[in-house]
């Protein structure tokens, strides 16, 4: 498969490998911790995503073996007296950057405070067998206004248990409590990851897209509101090429070909 280097800094690198995007946090010496320059290289690896017709999932991951995201910088914040981060102090997807596709976090290591956020922003998550997460601001007297949407993630009171502690759990506890999608081996992260990529680029994009939407809407509408949004939302993709497309291709015994029109 060609891999194609979109865009590289030397925080954050950017590689299409077919259809999926690979978005990679590169500071393994600091366990990917988010430095200015990696916020920065967040963001713009997002946008150039959000831009790349090429990439239909993006897969968000952290360098080396230890680490997807140990959080903030705490050396930097030190030096920089940092008090309340703004709202765009890092990527919160669906927040303070749209993103469209789908996204998957491939959590090779430890996702620790701004490092459970990213795992937690992503649409799909999958981990390493060692892989570990924690909100782990009360224990360095910091803040996380960002898990405001984890009780619609995880139960409660699981919620609670991690706000209020900052003890980390394993990768199999996150998969236990619908945190993680998937665990799988280390060697075989990257593997699965892409796996998952190229299984939901496979199918009709608007549907994706609207499938996407959809998911969220009964965190943010009554039920029956959801319903009628999600009428809305789903009827352009009934009425497009595609639709006609998809059973076309089921009866001429072939592969779709979706036009995302």
């Amino acid at each position: 498969m060609t891999v194609t280097n979109i865009e590289a800094t030397e925080a954050v690198t950017y590689a299409l490998r077919g259809p999926v995007a690979w978005l990679t946090i590169n500071r393994p010496e600091t366990r990917n911790a988010l430095s200015k320059a990696v916020r920065d290289g967040l963001f713009a690896g997002v946008r150039r995503f959000n831009e790349d017709q090429r990439a239909k999932v993006l897969v968000l991951t952290g360098a080396g073996d230890s680490a997807f995201c140990a959080g903030g910088d705490l050396k930097e914040m030190a030096d920089t007296s940092l008090r309340v981060p703004p709202p765009d102090f890092v990527p919160q997807f669906g927040r303070n950057i749209e993103v469209e596709k789908p996204t998957i976090a491939a959590v090779n290591g430890i996702a620790y405070a701004g490092g459970f956020l990213l795992a937690q922003g992503c649409d799909l998550c999958v981990a390493a067998d060692t892989a570990r997460f924690a909100i782990s601001e009360v224990r360095v007297g910091r803040g996380a206004p960002w898990a405001a949407p984890l009780p619609w993630l995880v139960p409660p009171r699981v919620a609670m248990q991690l706000l209020l502690t900052g003890d980390p759990v394993s990768a199999r506890r996150a998969y236990e409590i619908g945190l993680v999608n998937e665990v799988v081996p280390g060697s075989e992260l990257a593997g699965a990851a892409q796996r998952l990529g190229e299984r939901i680029a496979a199918n009709a994009p608007l549907s994706v897209a609207a499938a996407k939407r959809t998911v969220r809407l009964v965190a943010e509408l009554p039920l029956a509101e959801a319903y009628a949004e999600a009428e809305r939302i789903w009827e352009p993709v009934y009425r497009s090429e595609d639709a006609q497309e998809g059973p076309a291709a089921f009866r001429d015994k072939r592969a779709p070909v979706w036009k995302a029109r």
